[in-house]
């Protein structure tokens, strides 16, 4: 095949859906994109063909992807309605998944306070002595934990709503799993128990589990447990590069965003986003961050420095 500019590689069919392929040769370096996505970048056109290729192959293999009926903005809006249910304990948990960068965990915050919720994530912000009500009260927890972490951290927190952002381990766990299978089960009363040697004789052999958890993942929602996702309300907040602008246009208009840009400011970036869908790597709402704050500078030519800024280093 011979080098140019451009060529194009017509992927496999499967189910009805098309993955298309194709090399650019841009600023100096070839870039390879699916279905108009940029996926991969290098000086050796050798590189970006043989990732292609095995994206290729993996897409052969895996299933249809499923398409919602629903809008982003409206599944958003899913996540504000199951964070009511979770408060009034309707059910023990919530599983929500999908991309970083465009605010599932800032969504489910937002709810938990809107319902009267009080953040005890750092403590330290409490004078010692205060009384803390648990049933209205929610912490954060983020990054790795091992099964035992994971049963202290329901022993301590019980009673009040549990947010796991991005604390994947407990969810590929086998150990963390079997607790969490108990602590949200659909029984009257949940116990959770941890039967292993235990040094640290602070914490019971066993308990009544009366919180609620909400997860908060990128993983994607066929990698969840099936049987965590059946005792919780799921919601698939996954999305393509025209619905995570769609998003960012509801983000935009919240009087929380980026107070000190102008409104043109935001509209010129939004603007500059969508005119540039599949040339920015890992869009999310860093990328409108930086976007608006480059249009906000007033110089005449942000579009080149935006644009440098969000490709380079891909």
């Amino acid at each position: 095949m011979t080098a140019g500019p451009k060529e194009t590689i017509i992927g496999h069919r499967l189910k009805g859906y098309i993955m298309n392929t194709e090399i650019k040769f841009i600023d100096g370096k070839f870039v390879g994109l699916v279905n108009g996505k940029v996926v991969v970048k290098s000086s050796s056109k050798y590189y970006v063909q043989r990732q292609l290729d095995g994206q290729k192959l993996a897409f052969r293999d895996a299933p249809a992807p499923v398409v919602s009926e629903f809008g982003i903005n409206q599944r958003f809006g899913f996540v504000e309605q199951m964070v009511d249910m979770i408060v009034n304990r309707t059910l023990p948990s919530a599983v929500i998944t999908g991309e970083g960068g465009l605010g599932k965990t800032y969504t489910v915050l937002k709810s938990l306070e809107k319902n009267g919720f009080t953040n005890i994530t750092d403590l330290a912000n409490f004078e010692i002595g205060s009384k803390i009500n648990k049933s209205k009260s929610y912490t954060v927890v983020k990054g790795y934990s091992t099964a035992k972490g994971l049963y202290r951290t329901l022993f301590e927190n019980n009673g009040m709503v549990i947010v796991f952002d991005d604390c994947d381990s407990i969810l590929k766990d086998d150990v963390a799993k079997n607790i969490l299978k108990g602590a949200l089960d659909s029984y009257s009363k949940r116990y959770i128990s941890w039967m292993a040697d235990m040094r640290d004789d602070d914490l019971p052999r066993s308990f009544e589990f009366t919180g609620s958890i909400v997860f908060v993942s990128n993983m994607p929602m066929e990698r969840v447990d099936q049987a965590i996702k059946t005792r919780s309300l799921c919601v698939d907040l996954s999305m393509s590069e025209e619905q995570k602008v769609e998003r960012m246009e509801v983000i935009a208009k919240s009087d929380e965003f980026l107070p000190e840009s102008s409104d043109m400011a935001k509209s010129q970036a939004l603007a500059f986003l969508k005119a540039n869908i599949g040339q920015i790597p890992n869009m999310s709402l860093r990328s409108l961050i930086a976007v608006t704050k480059i249009a906000n500078t007033g110089n005449p030519q942000w579009k080149d420095l935006a644009k440098y800024v969000l490709t380079q280093g891909n």
